[in-house]
């Protein structure tokens, strides 16, 4: 007797408890993609769904890369895990060693990690223990941003500036403070690129060391281009403003470039992008393609070294986890990287991000588009509210599903990052179809 095939069509919905998603409003309606290839999803259905996100900000190489399947693959038959506390395989250090030299300056050290929410905390970390072993442990004061996506640990809700991540938790670490977001559709809706206004908004980080006093401040995280909270373009010269009043202090700057890494703003990384060199960086999602969970963090050699006295058999920083390094999220790492080498995916973004940046300001003057932002291959539409807050953005997002498109909204801006693979005719399947949608909603 033949075993029973297994269904696409789960049996229940009801213990799995999503993530960062409407449970009932889902259930009752679920939408579930049961394959994915190239820049398509397939639905438990069989619809097609193209997938203008990059599935979460992270499938930069488009779906179903079979490198990278074969890669996982030998690596589980090879070595499925091993340690990383006081042992270790040659797969982290292989990977470590090629990841730096696609960082520019001296970020010469990586710590793994497997999730952007725990890449920031392990920075946040090393921040707070860097001052101490060099003899500053009253730099204990975290600064973040006003709607500032870090992830969902404690450390990253903490320094975060989305109310919703934040007001379900108490009081969080103490001693945060946070910078004003450079947001302003007055002075900066439909710009391309970056805004002309709003450099000096970097100017209240003086204001908060004056608040403070810099010998309580260890450290500035903000996202180069902040992404999950609706794409905001970094002010030409404010990241530049930043990274002199950090120096001008003594202030760790750490870039996070979970979303920014790995291609998505046609250069490697941010840092490189804007020139401008922070003191730490976070990675994920583009790191394995989204097949294996894994990040990382990026420190500067003087932050590593800081670390590196004392008896040789100290450890020298308590920090870690069990998968840190996993073997098959390095092989998965590894592929991925050939493949972003192998098909200059980098240099590809780069060169349609003018055909990309043409193409979503075409929706300037539908209905209730009342800004456009975009760098690279991603885009920030912004509509207008309906009354309430989120409400026409969820309909835009339900309504783009059901016409074959995959879209991402926070509250009521839509965002668009697709795989870095993304063909002309893709770009206009993206807009003929999200045109449709915004010209229909109420």
């Amino acid at each position: 007797m033949q075993p029973e095939q297994p269904t696409t069509h789960p049996a229940s919905l009801d213990a799995f408890w999503m993530p960062f998603t409407a449970n009932r409003q889902f259930k009752a309606k679920p939408r579930l993609m049961a394959a994915a290839k190239g820049m398509y999803y397939t639905t438990v259905d069989g619809r097609e769904v193209l997938d203008g996100t990059a599935g979460l900000w992270c499938v930069n190489a488009g779906h179903g890369r079979e490198e990278i399947a074969a890669a996982v693959h030998a690596q589980v038959m090879e070595l499925d895990f091993a340690p990383t506390f006081q042992m270790g395989h040659p797969g982290p250090f292989a990977l470590a060693d090629r990841l730096v030299k696609m960082l520019p300056g001296d970020l010469n050290h990586v710590f793994f990690t497997n999730s952007g929410s725990e890449s920031v905390d392990t920075a946040l970390k090393i921040a707070l223990a860097y001052h101490r072993v060099r003899g500053e442990g009253a730099r204990t004061r975290l600064i973040g941003r006003e709607r500032g996506y870090h992830g969902v640990g404690f450390g990253g809700i903490s320094v975060g500036g989305i109310a919703p991540n934040r007001r379900f938790f108490g009081s969080l670490i103490p001693g945060v403070d946070h910078l004003p977001h450079t947001h302003n559709l007055e002075h900066n809706a439909f710009t391309r690129g970056q805004p002309e206004w709003g450099a000096h908004l970097a100017d209240e980080l003086e204001r908060i060391v004056t608040l403070h006093d810099a010998s309580t401040i260890a450290a500035v995280i903000v996202e180069p281009l902040a992404g999950s909270t609706g794409v905001l373009v970094p002010p030409k010269g404010y990241l530049e403003r930043l990274r002199a009043i950090c120096d001008k202090y003594g202030i760790l700057l750490i870039f996070d470039e979970v979303i920014t890494g790995f291609g998505r703003l046609g250069s490697g990384f941010a840092t490189e992008h804007f020139g401008v060199m922070p003191d730490l960086v976070t990675v994920a999602k583009g790191i394995t393609n989204g097949t294996v969970p894994m990040g990382a963090v990026f420190a500067r050699q003087g932050i590593h070294d800081a670390f590196m006295h004392g008896p040789d058999s100290a450890i020298e920083l308590f920090h870690g986890y069990t998968y840190s390094g996993h073997p098959v999220a390095c092989a998965a790492a590894e592929a991925t990287l050939d493949i972003y080498e192998k098909e200059g995916l980098f240099d590809r973004a780069r060169r349609l991000s003018s055909e990309w940046e043409n193409a979503v300001h075409s929706l300037k003057g539908l209905p209730h588009v009342i800004d456009v932002r975009n760098m690279g291959l991603v885009a920030g539409v912004e509509l207008a509210s309906s009354g309430t807050p989120g409400a026409r953005g969820y309909e835009c997002l339900v309504n783009c599903f059901e016409q074959g498109l995959l879209i991402r909204t926070t509250g009521d801006i839509i965002a668009l990052s697709p795989p870095l693979t993304i063909e002309t005719s893709h770009i206009d399947q993206l807009i003929e179809q999200l045109t449709k949608v915004l010209k229909a909603l109420p």
